[in-house]
């Protein structure tokens, strides 16, 4: 009853101040632009505390939209420890974090929002420290004790956020241009990329053998890199690395038990049907085959293999019709063609007659010694 008592007679003293203020802002001489600088002073607040690294807040979805978001208590014990911002407020620096944050909540620079699951999941002890999906408080009042607050402005693009949208189309535009990099640049980019992708599956492997050891030993669930797998993350969020409190109930015996079966069944299926040596040899050969006939090709190789491959063909075709027509190709094209494979044809039926010469000759003589034995 004292604590409400004290907060009414802030808000009394706060409300009277400002109707003084008032009347003498009204008396006074003031330029209207300074007035209109003075009235940003919590807008250049708001964005100042929004942008400070040491304010804990989390991403979450409000009516179909991703907020950022705090709570009050982490609020209050911000300001707290650093008094120094209060500075920009000028004149109402001195105003306790609850005063201020109403000022903000007044001005729509927050909404109080509370969590939407507000009941306990199924194992679990309490409520989720940070929900991921919020709903508009109906009473938009400061308070510490389980209450989240979002911001609502648009938050200042940073400038290498500026300069990441404008050099999107250009690394986009060189993934497509890959096949055309010279052999040297194909080996740099190919190695790069395997080698980031094995740093991934590896902290993915590492990660889950940790937590498998220790939920089968302790019975405790550690996941390292909790957010690496988040669909909806910040980038210092992704590779946050201290895993997050265990608020799920410790697992019976008889569960860790069996997972440990299961694992060790998974392994040894595992290595019963591993592939023997000839097996990764061939998807070994098979593989670097394709990797060379990618960082191989060029567009002087394939323009100069597809003139080869059409060169016989046109002069071909193009004998086919200067025969059928009765006129001669010009300057001789395709002449040539045309002789060689007359005379080839000849060629080999000539060879032909004269095989089958020496055949019939060596019937003959087969059939008279026949005669001449009988």
């Amino acid at each position: 009853m004292k604590k409400a008592g004290g907060a009414e007679k802030k808000r009394v003293r706060r409300s009277s101040g400002a109707i003084q203020n008032g009347g003498r802002d009204s008396n006074s001489d003031t330029p209207p632009r300074k007035q209109a600088i003075q009235k940003d002073v919590f807008q250049l607040f708001a964005e100042k505390v929004r942008d400070h690294k040491d304010l804990v807040s989390r991403w979450a979805v409000l009516q179909e939209t991703r907020v950022e978001y705090f709570r009050g208590k982490d609020f209050v014990r911000f300001l707290r420890n650093h008094p120094e911002l209060k500075d920009i407020l000028e004149s109402d620096r001195n105003l306790e974090a609850e005063d201020i944050a109403d000022v903000l909540l007044g001005k729509n620079l927050l909404v109080r929002c509370d969590r939407v699951v507000k009941t306990l999941r199924p194992g679990k002890k309490k409520l989720s420290t940070w929900p991921a999906h919020l709903e508009i408080f109906p009473d938009q009042v400061f308070s510490e004790n389980d209450a989240f607050f979002a911001w609502t402005f648009v938050k200042r693009r940073p400038l290498w956020q500026t300069l990441l949208s404008f050099f999107w189309p250009v690394v986009t535009l060189a993934i497509c241009l890959f096949p055309v990099y010279p052999h040297r640049c194909k080996l740099l980019i190919l190695y790069s990329c395997l080698g980031v992708l094995l740093l991934f599956l590896s902290l993915l492997v590492l990660r889950g053998a940790i937590f498998g050891a220790l939920y089968i030993i302790l019975g405790k669930r550690v996941w390292f890199f909790p957010n690496i797998l988040a669909e909806e993350a910040t980038l210092r969020e992704l590779f946050r690395f201290w895993p997050k409190k265990d608020e799920e109930e410790r697992p019976k015996w008889t569960t860790r038990v069996f997972y440990a079966a299961v694992g060790v069944l998974v392994i040894l299926l595992l290595r019963h049907h591993a592939p023997d040596e000839a097996a990764r040899a061939r998807y070994q050969k098979r593989v670097s085959n394709i990797i060379d006939d990618v960082l191989e090709w060029s567009p002087r190789l394939a323009l100069s293999g597809m003139m080869e491959n059409l060169q016989p063909v046109v002069n071909a075709t193009e004998a086919s019709n200067a025969t059928e027509e009765g006129v001669t190709p010009p300057d001789g094209m395709g002449a040539e063609t045309v002789t060689e494979q007359h005379e080839a044809e000849v060629s080999e039926n000539l060879e032909n007659s004269d095989e089958n010469l020496d055949n019939s000759e060596e019937n003959l003589d087969n059939s008279g010694e026949q005669k001449h034995d009988i």
